[in-house]
């Protein structure tokens, strides 16, 4: 017959090591809150691009209207073009919006941004239809041009958005 295990029967170096172990397994996991984090104070609050360099001669060019709360975003984008990119339904005159929302983290001088196509509403966009739906990610690197302008050099696009701040407010951080 076969001794079962028992913990009495160790000796007290190993005990005292299992004990340990287990204490920091235990204690070094947690969950993570279901809270929004708190984000860059300095983006806090409403951004918008009134205009583009040389717009005037760009066939397409956009205009950004950025809302920055904790950790999380909402843009709006307004495209505008000078040539007609598909059925009238869609661009209502060559002129168009987007809506993104999502949240960011910041590494050194690059914003990171993750979310979806939505409706004005926030709601999700459904697949289909006009104009952009799904993922959206885009990086931004980040330089602050005096207290209320901010420069938002896109990875994926040659014109930078030159926002300025509109509207300034802190972050009270909200159940997710």
């Amino acid at each position: 017959m076969r001794p079962s295990f028992s913990f009495r029967l160790l000796p007290f170096t190993l005990k005292l090591a299992l004990s340990f172990l287990l204490l920091a397994l235990t204690s070094s996991c947690w969950f993570n809150p279901n809270v929004q984090g708190k984000g860059e104070v300095y983006l806090q609050g409403e951004w918008r691009q009134d205009s583009v360099p040389n717009q005037k001669r760009l066939l397409e060019y956009s205009l950004y209207h950025l809302k920055f709360s904790c950790d999380s975003f909402f843009i709006q984008v307004n495209s505008f073009s000078k040539v007609n990119n598909g059925p009238d339904t869609c661009s209502r005159g060559n002129h168009w919006s987007e809506y993104i929302k999502g949240t960011y983290i910041q590494r050194n001088d690059t914003l990171h941004l993750k979310g979806l196509f939505c409706n004005p509403d926030y709601s999700l966009k459904e697949d289909g239809g006009c104009l952009r739906t799904g993922v959206y990610e885009e990086a931004f690197r980040v330089s602050k041009k005096n207290d209320s302008v901010m420069q938002f050099a896109s990875t994926s696009n040659i014109i930078p958005i030159n926002a300025h701040l509109i509207k300034h407010t802190t972050c009270n951080p909200k159940p997710l």
